[in-house]
Order: C-alpha cells, then sequence, then structure tokens
C-alpha cells in the first residue's frame, strides 16, 4: 500500500506512470468511455481548508470511476475537537478504501498516514500541493512543452514552490524561482531537492530577481501571494512583492513561445495581470480541468498498488 503525501516519496517513473493513467483514464471520458475502475468504493475527503478545485474534482473523479466520496469538514468530525489524528485515521480507514485531505500542518496528514489502514493523499497542505503538480505536468504535456522544460516560478516560496522543487528534482526538468527577500523557499526543502537532482541531472536555482528567472523560461507560473491563513498579511505582502506580478512586459522575457500556468484561485492585479491571464486562459483552465483526469489516475494507481 502506498500513500501520496509528497513527490518525494516517488520516483520518476512512478510520477510518469501516474500521468498517463491520467491520460488514458482522460481520453476515454472524451470519448464517453466510464470504466468503474473504484466501484463500490469509498473516499472520505477530510477538509481542514476549504477549497473549489479539490472538492469539485475529486468528488466528481470518484463518481466516474464508479466509487462515492464523503465530505467532511473539521465541522462535521471530532477530528481537532479532542479526537487524537491517530484514533480519527484508524476509525476512517475502517470504513473507507481511501482518504483525501486537505489540511495546515504537514505533520497532521504524516500521522493520519501512519495509522491509516488505507491510501492517504495529501489534497494540500502548508508544505506541499502534489496533486496540483500532477495536473501542472499533464497540462504540460498535452501542450507539448514538458520536453527540455525550463520553468520560472515567480512568487511566494510556499506549497507550489516546494512541490515545483520536487517536480523538477525528480523529472530532471531546470526550474529557477525567484520570491522577494524574506519570501525565500523553505531551506530543508530545498536542499533535499538539490540532493535528488545530483541523480537526475535537475538544474534548480534561486533568486530574488523575477526578470532574470523568466528570462529565456519556456514555462512561467505563479500563485497567490496571500495563502489561506496568510490573510492578515495580504496589505504587506502587496508591498513585499511589489515587481512580481507577472504580465505581458515580464512575459515577453520568456521563450517566444512559452506558456503560463497558474494553480488558482488568481488573483489580477497581484501576482497576475487580467490581460495575460485571458491570454493564456485556454491552458490555464486546461490546467484546472487536469486536476480532474491527474487525480483520477492517481486514485486507480494507489488502489492498484493494494494488489
Amino acid at each position: 500500500m502506498r500513500h501520496f503525501l509528497t513527490l518525494k516519496d516517488y520516483s520518476k517513473e512512478e510520477i510518469l506512470e501516474i500521468i498517463d493513467l491520467g491520460l488514458e483514464i482522460k481520453k476515454d471520458l472524451k470519448a464517453g468511455i466510464y470504466k468503474k475502475e473504484l466501484e463500490m468504493q469509498t473516499l472520505a475527503m477530510i477538509f481542514e481548508k476549504s477549497s473549489t478545485r479539490t472538492r469539485v474534482s475529486f468528488e466528481t473523479g470518484m463518481f466516474q470511476l464508479g466509487g462515492h466520496a464523503l465530505f467532511l469538514s473539521n465541522r462535521d468530525i471530532h477530528l481537532g475537537r479532542g479526537e487524537p489524528v491517530k484514533d480519527t485515521a484508524r476509525v476512517i480507514s475502517s470504513m473507507c478504501d481511501m482518504v483525501m485531505i486537505r489540511t495546515f500542518e504537514h505533520s497532521m496528514i504524516e500521522e493520519f498516514a501512519k495509522y491509516s489502514k488505507v491510501p492517504v493523499i495529501n489534497g494540500l497542505t502548508d508544505t506541499y500541493h502534489p496533486v496540483q503538480l500532477l495536473a501542472d505536468y499533464m497540462t504540460m504535456i498535452e501542450y507539448g512543452v514538458a520536453e527540455n522544460a525550463v520553468v520560472a516560478y515567480v512568487g511566494d516560496g510556499n506549497n507550489m514552490t516546494n512541490s515545483w522543487l520536487m517536480l523538477a528534482a525528480k523529472l530532471g526538468f531546470e526550474l529557477r524561482i525567484a520570491t522577494p527577500k524574506g519570501y525565500e523557499v523553505d531551506a530543508d526543502v530545498l536542499r533535499d531537492a538539490l540532493d535528488i537532482a545530483k541523480e537526475s541531472g535537475a538544474v534548480i536555482r534561486v533568486m530574488n530577481d523575477p526578470k532574470e528567472a523568466v528570462r529565456g523560461a519556456t514555462i512561467v507560473t505563479t500563485d497567490t501571494w496571500a495563502s489561506m491563513g496568510q490573510e492578515d498579511e495580504k496589505e504587506q505582502r502587496i508591498k513585499d512583492f511589489e515587481g512580481f506580478m507577472v504580465d505581458g512586459l515580464m512575459m515577453c522575457l520568456a521563450d517566444k513561445d512559452a506558456k503560463f500556468l497558474h494553480c488558482l484561485p488568481a488573483y489580477r492585479g497581484q501576482e497576475v495581470s487580467e490581460e495575460l491571464l485571458e491570454n493564456h486562459a485556454d491552458i490555464v483552465f486546461s490546467e484546472a480541468e487536469n486536476r480532474l483526469h491527474a487525480q483520477k489516475g492517481l486514485m486507480v494507481w494507489l488502489d492498484r498498488q493494494r494488489g
């Protein structure tokens, strides 16, 4: 049995296998073919952080695979209200076939997985967002920009940055990260990524100049400057991130055929301009849709690992 908590736990071959399976399932769906790979199975979805894409994609995906998804908010269950995480894990995993958790502390999902009898999927923590990177790379494959990719990430050193670090390190492409001073990537995650990169040949660079990162890049990506739980820092962050908005002028520094990605929700006029987002809406909203297909591939892959 395998859990999916971070891309760090997966090989290049396994990551690509999951994405290929997602692409195969997507192809079947577009042809009107529904294979009930998870018939009569139940996915428990635990949300301590709210979400649009995560809930809709997992719930829809489980339905299309023949199973059922249960939405469990922190108001619905005893988790965090007196019952230890390990007890909640034991109970839920005795009744459900798979668990997806979207929460704050990464240590919480690690503890839950330790005591779970079934696969646990990280739907987002403050440290990693690996399911989003499956969708991102699937989109890069579909748009023909995965091979020899040079990815520039412009913005906050957050869970998306950490996940891009792991994906680049595992798959061996070039990643440039530009953050404002004081908002750099997690030092431990960076160290782990650099160690993995020695084997894969990935080129990883971190800097504070967004223009340097974007120059010649084939993919430019960003994320919100203030994540959930940082709302009280929003005004200060807007000041600190001055010059980090990805707009048409910045995008002109990238490769002439460069694509723009955003995990959404996008705050136009902050991390990305309205015009740039709309000019790249086709790929950005394909990326959003691919959360459904990539996660279906992941759930089927995890189920198959159990034999």
